[in-house]
């Protein structure tokens, strides 16, 4: 902790710590910090649990941290909404490039190819306002984490395009050449995803897979 602490100081970022998992969600509420990075062994609450209840209040990007092997108790935490996850041991370097992605996709956001000035993009039961972050179906919002709302943006801007699993960890976390990273993490944002905008998940309109090719986004976009 003390070392990454360090380095992520030293390339100019404001760093809060905590050694436990209920001081990190007291430290989270005191300083609103803009991303996190959360180990999964922790006294008192493990990750899991703390990354649980920062989703119930807060779409902050997370960043998971395991030492666990297996491949099913590593994406837990993406099914309980984290952005990303690394395992142990991990490249301090890597760990930087991705939180320094994770905050520019965050912050610095391009344009893309159909989105209007005004933002508000429709599809079918949707509206989806790229300007403020949300999304409604049927007038009630839906609560997407970051990661979750750059993808659905990413295949609606696209419509009927097809993006391959690693077309869409380059394109929402920036990673290519030298970093390895599970293809799977696609799969579990897209699941979540497909739970919050689709009527039956099991039946999607929207997002479709393309057998062995990736995913593309079906519907007609509206714009307004």
């Amino acid at each position: 902790r003390r070392i990454l602490q360090t380095r992520l100081e030293i390339i100019g970022y404001s760093v809060v710590t905590a050694s436990d998992g209920e001081e990190a969600l007291s430290a989270f509420r005191l300083s609103t910090p803009d991303l996190i990075v959360l180990d999964v062994m922790m006294p008192k609450l493990d990750g899991y649990g703390v990354c649980q209840k920062l989703r119930r209040e807060s779409n902050v990007p997370i960043i998971m941290l395991t030492a666990l092997a297996d491949v099913a108790d590593r994406i837990v935490g993406l099914e309980l909404g984290a952005d990303d996850y690394m395992t142990k041991p991990f490249s301090p370097k890597e760990l930087e490039a991705r939180i320094a992605s994770i905050l520019r996709r965050r912050f610095h956001k391009t344009d893309i190819n159909i989105i209007p000035n005004s933002g508000i993009i429709h599809v079918g039961d949707l509206k989806i306002d790229t300007s403020e972050g949300l999304v409604h179906k049927n007038e009630q919002r839906i609560r997407l984490t970051g990661i979750e709302f750059s993808l659905l943006e990413l295949l609606v801007s696209h419509s009927g395009k097809v993006f391959s699993r690693l077309e869409i960890l380059q394109e929402l976390w920036g990673l290519v050449g030298g970093f390895h990273t599970d293809t799977r993490v696609v799969d579990v944002h897209i699941s979540r995803l497909r739970t919050k905008v689709e009527s039956d998940p099991n039946l999607p309109e929207f997002i479709i897979t393309a057998r062995g090719n990736g995913y593309f986004f079906a519907q007609i976009v509206e714009l307004e």
